[in-house]
């Protein structure tokens, strides 16, 4: 028996509110790993940059995985939905324009958790910031060239420079510390 993808469910009910903050992630299409090549993952970091300078969104933290990517974003102008749609969209193109495939680079839909507390925060962007080292990919959060994070308002922590200050309280360390961020890097 065939049956039908329950991707449209995860929009049923769904509410974006504005000047909240939320942790997407989304997917590639089954086996698709586009993203193992940093070059190709600065396509969708591109795409996140456009709708933040574009002020629809602040990025506050992400990190972009082989296979999918998770992004801490506050909401500013449009829907959550929209936003996503638009950064999916335009890396689709730009990704299959590259690497001369063709056809479905997302799995349709994506999740989302909305930040409810200022510990909510931390905690999504110290999972965020992690995912590499969770996964194996890499031993220091800094030989990871995908990813970036923000000081966060309340955090305690002014933002500097480099972030390092940010990314001891996110981490609980002091060493490893990258010294400049990949968001900083031209795409």
């Amino acid at each position: 028996m065939v049956t039908k993808a329950r991707s449209h469910s995860l929009r049923i009910g769904r509410y974006s509110e504005m000047g909240r903050i939320y942790l997407v992630t989304s997917r590639l299409d089954r086996m698709r790993d586009d993203f193992s090549d940093w070059r190709v993952g600065r396509l969708l970091v591109k795409e996140m940059r456009e709708v933040h300078e574009c002020g629809f969104a602040k990025t506050l933290a992400w990190v972009v995985m082989p296979d999918h990517f998770h992004w801490l974003v506050k909401l500013h102008h449009g829907s959550l939905a929209g936003i996503v749609q638009r950064v999916k969209s335009k890396t689709a193109i730009a990704v299959n324009r590259v690497t001369g495939n063709q056809g479905r680079l997302w799995q349709p839909g994506y999740h989302d958790a909305a930040a409810r507390h200022e510990d909510d925060l931390i905690h999504f962007a110290r999972y965020i910031v992690a995912n590499p080292l969770r996964a194996g990919l890499v031993s220091r959060v800094g030989d990871y060239p995908l990813w970036d994070s923000i000081g966060l308002p309340g955090s305690g922590v002014e933002f500097g420079e480099s972030g390092s200050e940010f990314l001891k309280l996110l981490l609980g360390i002091n060493n490893d510390l990258p010294e400049s961020l990949p968001i900083n890097e031209s795409s």
